[in-house]
């Protein structure tokens, strides 16, 4: 679309007003809203200003003066506003320099896409994310001097079997823990409201192939989208999170995209299928061998998988994405490649021996990814591993968990924390470098935020659990 094709659309759709979106570095959309009577088509050439200093990992209070530049092509109504509202998707920019903010997490992805071209390796890399969530009926939480706690509820929850709440009545058909994977209704209580979030979804042009409840207890779900290219993917994985959250807020819900917010259940990942396609040829099928993998396509396994630990700052980037990065709860910690074990930091799906369906999973990301830092860092670490022909160790096809130990020690193993990817990013991140793709600006940025905003938060408060284990001592 052009920027005329978007004022034409405000008239046709009676839009009376316009908003417009950009995220941060964490990860959250923010947004400002204006009138249709102050929008123009200048705003695609001049931008609109906004204070960067009050946007997390951002700019200086001395330096907060910003513009957001919006992409025509993203244009949608957002279906949850009580007056027709066209949102657009921004691009930030410096308005000193003109140039395009380093910091900006879409900038950096479109920048990913056009090092790949550079490159000649390949001109165009399809992504596919899974995320998985949780619709939850309560949530509370608190911290203080003197207290902390957590506490949430659903009506699916294998620990209200037994439970009856005042006036109502408890019907059963709870789902057990770890057995939520796929039971019908009404065990799956969850079923119309995943559907009305797929058909709002369609609505605002995401493209979704399946809908279905997860493995864990307590309303864990997962709607897949189909692929598309890298920034274009980001983006709906925004629109996403943003459908789920208000849909579920509707049916007077709330949904979480925490890896791991339900105790000795599962955890919600994020698992990304890739590809990489050049005059469209998939550059990952090679009839004939393993899985049909081509030696690009092993090479670029042997990048993601060398550069996993440090990938992860990006990937999982929580204190509590390493609450399901543990064993037994089908988590990937094993940093090898698989045909179908999904114990596997690396699986190549064996649904179609197709070269259009030709890809890769990688298994250890979860939802609480900024998508437009996490599939860049993903795609750099992929053609570093081409252009270093990089050979990942495997592949190994038996159950990872029931290895005996002498083999399973030979397997390399992700990190267990964020303190520890974050200090494997900070020895490990040439590869993000090139291209100018990330900048040394973005990579130090990302690490002092989340080691003082994150790690050092968490390891200050007393845990409520070190009572039970300590009090007594």
């Amino acid at each position: 679309m052009s920027a005329q094709d978007v004022m034409k659309l405000i008239k046709d759709k009676g839009v009376k007003m316009v908003d417009v979106r950009f995220i941060d570095l964490p990860g959250i959309w923010q947004h400002f809203t204006l009138s249709t009577k102050e929008f123009s088509a200048d705003a695609f050439d001049e931008g609109l200003g906004f204070d960067g200093s009050s946007i997390r990992g951002f700019q200086a209070i001395q330096e907060s003066d910003m513009l957001l530049f919006p992409d025509p092509d993203t244009a949608f109504m957002d279906p949850f506003t009580a007056e027709p509202t066209l949102v657009l998707l921004c691009n930030v920019k410096d308005p000193v320099t003109g140039e395009a903010y380093s910091r900006d997490p879409r900038y950096i992805a479109q920048k990913a896409e056009a090092y790949l071209k550079s490159t000649g390796i390949a001109d165009t890399a399809y992504f596919g994310p899974e995320p998985e969530f949780f619709i939850l009926d309560d949530i509370r939480f608190g911290q203080s001097y003197n207290h902390a706690f957590y506490y949430l509820d659903s009506s699916e929850g294998f620990w209200n079997a037994g439970q009856q709440k005042e006036g109502e009545s408890n019907l059963g058909y709870k789902i057990r823990y770890k057995e939520g994977y796929f039971p019908v209704p009404p065990m799956d209580a969850l079923q119309d409201i995943r559907t009305e979030m797929v058909l709002m979804m369609e609505q605002c042009g995401i493209h979704v192939e399946v809908h279905h409840h997860e493995v864990a207890t307590a309303g864990q779900c997962e709607i897949d989208m189909r692929f598309d290219k890298l920034t274009a993917m980001a983006d709906k994985l925004m629109k996403f999170k943003y459908i789920i959250k208000n849909v579920a807020r509707r049916h007077g819900k709330t949904a979480t995209f925490m890896p791991k917010p339900i105790f000795q259940d599962n955890g919600s990942g994020m698992h990304v299928h890739q590809s990489i396609w050049k005059g469209g040829k998939n550059m990952m099928f090679q009839a004939g061998t393993y899985a049909d993998l081509s030696e690009t396509a092993l090479h670029y396994i042997g990048g993601v998988l060398k550069h996993a630990p440090a990938l992860l700052a990006f990937c999982a980037p929580t204190t509590n994405s390493y609450r399901r990065l543990v064993p037994g709860y089908e988590a990937p910690i094993n940093l090898i490649y698989s045909q179908r074990n999904r114990s596997a930091a690396v699986r190549i799906p064996a649904y179609s021996r197709s070269e259009k369906s030709k890809r890769i999973e990688v298994r250890f990301p979860d939802p609480s990814a900024n998508g437009y830092l996490a599939f860049s860092a993903l795609l750099m670490a992929g053609l570093d591993g081409i252009q270093n022909k990089i050979k990942p160790i495997g592949p190994l096809d038996k159950d990872l968990y029931d290895l005996e130990p002498e083999d399973l020690a030979k397997v390399p193993k992700a990190p267990g924390g964020l303190d520890e990817v974050l200090n494997a990013l900070e020895k490990d991140h040439a590869f993000l470098l090139k291209g100018d793709v990330f900048t040394q600006d973005v990579i130090d940025t990302w690490i002092d935020y989340k080691r003082t905003k994150e790690v050092d938060a968490i390891r200050l408060r007393p845990h409520p659990w070190e009572f039970a284990l300590y009090y007594d001592i």
